[in-house]
């Protein structure tokens, strides 16, 4: 299956939860799923109950699409969550929340994940000063996230320089706006991912079936 390149705002409405997919839009009156809720499409002539297997389906697609990962790449963090010690759910949660898209996006360089995504492809992202132009890269507890030599040069940067000062970021990552560089300074927090939108347990729970 290749990557969703419709209107984003339509798989917040399918999903029934603001999944923050285009950024600073959605905090603001123009965001489609605030305006109109309901799924896209014609409304059904009556309800149908959902299974248990549907919602576990739910569960796992809001998590998909939050991230921006393809079935099949899921999956296998499925099969590592499990292999992993531990709870297998928050450990599905950490492989999401270490992405480097994720990672870029949570320090404020980007306003969305899909930026994130972008700005890595266009190799102006630097892991522990080299260029790395993989949005599924994994980072570990100590790596440096930078901009490369020519990331600093771009019209981008000096965007990012302006308006990343009203960003927040989470405990487990350390920015120096100075140098605009972040660091990954303790393993994710699971209560600070994208849980409050999925359960990581009903994932855990559809694959294992």
């Amino acid at each position: 299956m290749a990557r969703y390149t419709g209107p984003v705002c339509r798989l917040c409405r399918r999903h029934g939860e603001k999944l923050f997919l285009k950024g600073e839009r959605c905090f603001t009156p123009k965001c489609s799923f605030d305006r109109r809720p309901n799924p896209p499409g014609p409304r059904p002539a009556r309800r149908r109950k959902v299974s248990d297997r549907g919602l576990q389906l739910r569960e796992k697609q809001r998590a998909r699409v939050a991230y921006g990962v393809l079935e099949k790449q899921f999956r296998r963090y499925y099969h590592e969550a499990i292999r992993r010690p531990g709870v297998s759910g928050e450990n599905l949660v950490r492989l999401l929340e270490n992405r480097l898209d994720n990672v870029v996006y949570r320090l404020g360089l980007a306003d969305s994940r899909n930026q994130a995504r972008q700005i890595i492809r266009h190799g102006i992202v630097a892991v522990n000063g080299r260029k790395l132009d993989i949005p599924s890269a994994q980072v570990s507890e100590g790596d440096q996230v930078s901009f490369t030599p020519r990331g600093l040069r771009s019209e981008y940067f000096k965007i990012v320089q302006d308006s990343i000062k009203s960003k927040h970021q989470p405990s487990w990552l350390a920015l120096d706006i100075a140098n605009m560089t972040g660091r990954v300074v303790a393993p994710p927090s699971v209560q600070q991912g994208e849980s409050h939108l999925f359960n990581e347990n009903v994932i855990i729970e559809y694959y294992s079936r």
